[in-house]
């Protein structure tokens, strides 16, 4: 296919928005279900934001590196260095901005820009190295088993049991990790769900996407791809509910079974939105996520800023104080909609305003590539 794929900038742009939706809760007490990640095992909508990306970025890097002809060369080894890179380190200033800078003791090291820079990395060089389908497809199944194996021989798949976290406290500490989630007695655990040991997994989701970009771009039948995509898909979701009750679909660690649901619903995703849009033609409902898909990391990036800078400032003194991220939504939208519909309000107004902003660097055909 010589034509640029529309679907995928639609696709793209989807995720981004919501990245920021789940993000941006007026209020993190009051969440509708679907907006909230599971708890550990399982998935809720939520839980198919992330892999859906890496599963974009798959899909994009094969059409990237058809410009190299495919060739792990000195000069795209280079490329794929400096972009991992990149991405790793402006993930890192967003976890220590605005006010951790000189506190290195506190850093977290991973997170969601890092994980990404990892992921492409590691398939980049995968990829270029096995260049075909049949090798890349064996190591994407070498991954996902050895995965399963390496996390069954070390410790268990619980919160506190799995080897993710235990190898990640040995390789950052304890300070460096993230603290988000809880034990059954309430306590915070240290545990990364962007940990060192789950980019392996992730890898294997850009490899999937890669395949489907590799299939997408040497075929010459739009129609002949949405079938083969939409067909493709539902073995994956079946192997992943099959693989669920030995190795369960788990977001924080980043299951096997659930690197083939998310693959497997991100074919249905991409397959239906090839079909609407570069099929049948119907595009204006999509134009607001090209402009997302288009600086996808920028407005990734810019979300987390302005996010941040609303949660470090703050409106009054002493016990009247508040930030000015709790006193937007309870000052304006809570007051009129209510506690969720008032949170949800607030969240869709967050991406609203990074949708302007980026629209304003769409229009101008300014695209900032981490």
């Amino acid at each position: 296919m010589k034509k640029r794929l529309y679907a995928l900038d639609v696709f793209r742009g989807m995720t981004i928005a919501g990245m920021i939706l789940v993000n941006c809760p007026g209020s993190w007490s009051y969440v509708y279900a679907p907006l909230r990640h599971a708890e550990w095992n399982g998935w809720t909508p939520t839980d198919l934001v992330f892999p859906f990306f890496l599963f974009i970025v798959g899909v994009a890097m094969w059409f990237s590196f058809k410009k190299h002809e495919h060739q792990l060369t000195a000069t795209t080894a280079m490329k794929i260095v400096r972009r991992t890179l990149l991405i790793f380190f402006v993930g890192l200033l967003l976890n220590i901005f605005p006010d951790k800078f000189t506190d290195f003791e506190n850093w977290r090291i991973f997170g969601v820009l890092q994980r990404i820079a990892l992921a492409f990395g590691g398939a980049a060089f995968l990829a270029l190295l096995l260049k075909k389908q049949i090798p890349i497809l064996i190591a994407t199944l070498v991954i996902l088993l050895g995965y399963w194996g390496i996390l069954l021989s070390f410790g268990d798949l619980t919160l506190e049991g799995n080897f993710v976290r235990s190898l990640d406290l040995q390789l950052v500490g304890d300070s460096h990790l993230y603290h988000g989630y809880r034990n059954v007695a309430g306590e915070r655990v240290a545990f990364d769900p962007e940990g060192f040991l789950s980019t392996l997994p992730s890898i294997a989701t850009v490899l999937l996407g890669y395949l489907t970009g590799q299939f997408i771009g040497t075929s010459t039948d739009y129609r002949k791809v949405v079938r083969s995509i939409l067909i493709a898909a539902v073995p994956l979701i079946v192997l992943a509910y099959i693989w669920h009750p030995f190795f369960p679909i788990n977001k924080p660690i980043w299951s096997s079974s659930y690197v083939l649901l998310t693959a497997g619903l991100g074919l249905l995703v991409l397959g239906t939105s090839i079909y609407l849009i570069d099929i049948l033609g119907i595009k204006a409902w999509a134009f607001p996520f090209v402009v997302f898909g288009t600086n996808s990391l920028f407005a990734y990036v810019l979300h987390s800023i302005i996010a941040k800078l609303l949660y470090k400032n703050s409106i009054g003194v002493g016990d009247e104080s508040v930030t000015y991220y709790t006193w937007i939504y309870e000052q304006i939208f809570q007051p009129i909609l209510g506690n969720y519909n008032g949170s949800l309000a607030f969240a869709l107004s967050f991406v609203l305003v990074c949708w302007l902003i980026t629209y304003v660097l769409y229009r101008r055909q300014i695209f900032i590539k981490l």
